[in-house]
């Protein structure tokens, strides 16, 4: 995860509370021990399943407003050319490539593990070279390839958005703002941003491409945008608008929360307040480890659920502990990664130019 500046708490605390959901959903999405949960609390299990994937909205609008600082600050000053854009994209691929071959590495080392000392239909079968190669270029879901853990789909998508928008700061740069004003340099993303949400993320079938998310990405940089030069006013009504537009067309409470979170983003309401006291320390930290923790949770929770399955008596009681203890472990797991990853990146010798997941 990228730093977030400290006159940034709603990043910081979006991101740390997303995270934390996420990890709550699929703890009671994947493996045997959600089944206790789901017995013992089925209207709280069924809200979490069916509302915790949301918070995956306040990511993609965080990523979008982080992504527009160094790429599109402002409408009229987009930072990359066509020459630059390959060069970028790779700057971000390599960026998030250390976090994703650990959690590919402990993944299949926990599916082995549950293999061989549990009995779960859910867990994934040993990899193909086929399946490891389309993991490791992003491209599982666009193959067709079983997926080997949780969240790395939204690594994939993350990448896409950054080469769209870093595709449409180029054209803007190249074909619209030479002598134009920053309005008709801010027409590809809003168009972009228009199609995605009439048309692109009402199609199920397609949110394995970044289209489908480009709606609640751009929203961001619309919100980014905003609080450069009194333009807050106008970035308010535009995301309005579009937000409205979308939801008219088709109810979506994921749209609705990006809108929400675009507009927090962009007026970032009590801030000084949020920014205070101990708490705040709390939240940076669980946001500065909120990648890291959002792909080692899944290896994490397949390999207690063996040893909690295999070990322990069949009783709700220690299931519910072990999903306790698989959330408590994953926070540790994920700051350690961190640390030797992103705070300490010579360790694996890559170049790293992006710092924006």
């Amino acid at each position: 995860m990228a730093s977030v500046p400290p006159a940034l708490p709603w990043v910081t605390w979006g991101k740390a509370i997303a995270s934390q959901v996420i990890v709550w959903h699929h703890l009671l999405l994947y493996g045997p021990l959600s089944l206790a949960l789901d017995a013992d609390w089925p209207a709280a299990t069924a809200f979490m399943y069916d509302y915790g994937r949301m918070a995956v909205q306040v990511f993609l609008v965080a990523g979008g407003f982080l992504a527009a600082r160094s790429l599109w600050p402002t409408p009229g000053a987009p930072r990359i050319g066509w020459r630059q854009w390959p060069a970028r994209v790779l700057a971000r691929y390599l960026r998030l490539l250390p976090m994703l071959l650990l959690a590919l590495v402990a993944a299949v080392a926990a599916a082995a593990l549950a293999r061989a000392w549990m009995a779960d239909p859910h867990t994934p079968a040993a990899p193909t070279f086929t399946q490891l190669l389309a993991h490791v270029l992003l491209l599982q879901d666009i193959t067709g390839q079983p997926d080997l853990s949780a969240g790395i789909w939204y690594v994939a998508i993350d990448l896409q958005l950054f080469a769209l928008l870093a595709l449409l700061a180029a054209l803007a740069r190249s074909a619209l703002c030479a002598g134009a004003r920053a309005l008709a340099c801010a027409l590809p993303l809003a168009a972009g941003v228009l199609l995605s949400l009439v048309w692109f993320n009402r199609l199920p079938e397609a949110d394995m491409w970044g289209p489908y998310f480009l709606g609640a990405y751009g929203l961001g940089v619309l919100a980014a945008w905003g609080r450069h030069g009194g333009r807050r006013g106008g970035a308010t009504l535009l995301i309005a608008l579009l937000v409205t537009l979308a939801l008219l067309i088709d109810w979506r409470e994921r749209i609705a929360l990006a809108g929400a979170a675009a507009l927090l983003l962009l007026w970032q309401p009590w801030a000084a307040a949020l920014a205070r006291g101990r708490l705040y320390a709390i939240a940076g930290w669980l946001a500065a480890i909120s990648y890291g923790v959002f792909l080692l949770h899944y290896p994490v929770s397949l390999t207690v659920s063996t040893f909690v399955m295999r070990l322990t008596p069949a009783t709700h009681g220690w299931q519910v502990a072990g999903l306790v203890v698989t959330w408590l472990l994953s926070l540790p797991c994920g700051w350690l990664a961190w640390r030797w990853l992103e705070q300490r990146p010579h360790r694996v010798r890559l170049v790293v130019a992006s710092r924006h997941f």
